[in-house]
């Protein structure tokens, strides 16, 4: 935002460290549990960024929502009917994330075990520090506002005349705008009043609902042709870069040596006299007669 009042840099960046506080919880809990770190793991942490991060703006768009219904209304009303539109949407979607990794815990492979205990875990933190750290903040951020703070130094922004003639740069930087005045709440937001004006009106249309479903018919049959092509299995290729030497590898490996099947290895579980040659001789009768 423009305004240095209104800007909301240091609140996004609370809901960022939100997830970072729910990542550092979840990992030291599962750590201190014994579970054991993956390589996987290490992938958890942006997920967790994308869940918190949505449910931060879901936050401040219900907490933007009560303060145009009730504008002169108390922090401690505002709050509530903040939690009243958005602690629901968040908390299903939570609980549908941790019940589909939690699940993912019953596999046999352990690192996707442990991958699905780490991420399903941050999940839970994630929703207490959104219903917790980040409320307290939206209430700090609407007091600084309140208090007609800069949102970088906090300090008090003040217009008057000395202010309304200064240069046109001092009064962006100090106020908000060039016009020296004060800044006022901003109205609503261009992009919701779009979908409300213009994208409802649209999809809500007749015809266009009806090509809607034609659209989600034809979808849903090439999901249901896709899933009859699944077949399962890896091709060690695919673990690889392109640019990798494991490529031409494996596919040399199919072309030429395919037809004579697997190698077959044999272990010697017993310590043996190498430097003896007739070990050496036994060992290599022994080869010749498995070959």
């Amino acid at each position: 935002r423009l305004s240095c009042i209104r800007n909301n840099i240091w609140l996004a960046s609370c809901g960022v460290l939100s997830s970072g506080l729910a990542v550092l919880s979840s990992f030291g809990l599962m750590l201190f549990c014994g579970v054991p770190f993956v390589v996987t793991v290490a992938n958890a942490p942006f997920l967790i960024l994308g869940v918190g991060v949505d449910d931060m703006f879901i936050m401040i768009a219900s907490w933007e929502q009560s303060l145009r219904k009730k504008e002169k209304s108390n922090v401690k009303s505002l709050l509530a009917e903040t939690y009243a539109e958005a602690a629901l949407s968040v908390t299903i979607t939570t609980l549908t994330d941790v019940l589909a990794f939690f699940i993912g815990t019953w596999t046999a492979f352990p690192s996707v075990r442990s991958f699905c205990l780490y991420t399903g875990t941050a999940f839970v933190f994630c929703y207490v520090y959104t219903m917790t750290f980040f409320g307290a903040v939206l209430v700090l951020n609407h007091k600084r506002e309140q208090g007609n703070r800069h949102w970088l130094t906090c300090m008090r922004v003040d217009v008057g005349k000395d202010q309304a003639e200064s240069s046109c740069l001092y009064n962006a930087c100090c106020i908000g705008s060039c016009s020296g005045q004060a800044s006022q709440p901003e109205s609503e937001h261009p992009m919701t009043r779009f979908f409300r004006e213009y994208y409802g009106p649209f999809v809500t249309d007749k015809w266009i609902k009806l090509l809607m479903v034609l659209l989600y018919g034809a979808y849903l049959g090439g999901s249901v042709y896709g899933c009859t092509q699944i077949r399962e299995g890896i091709d060690l290729r695919n673990l690889a870069n392109d640019d990798s030497y494991v490529i031409p590898y494996y596919d040399d490996d199919e072309k030429y040596f395919s037809t004579y099947g697997p190698r077959i290895m044999v272990a010697v579980t017993e310590s043996v006299d190498y430097w003896n040659e007739s070990v050496r001789l036994g060992i290599e009768s022994c080869a010749q007669n498995l070959e």
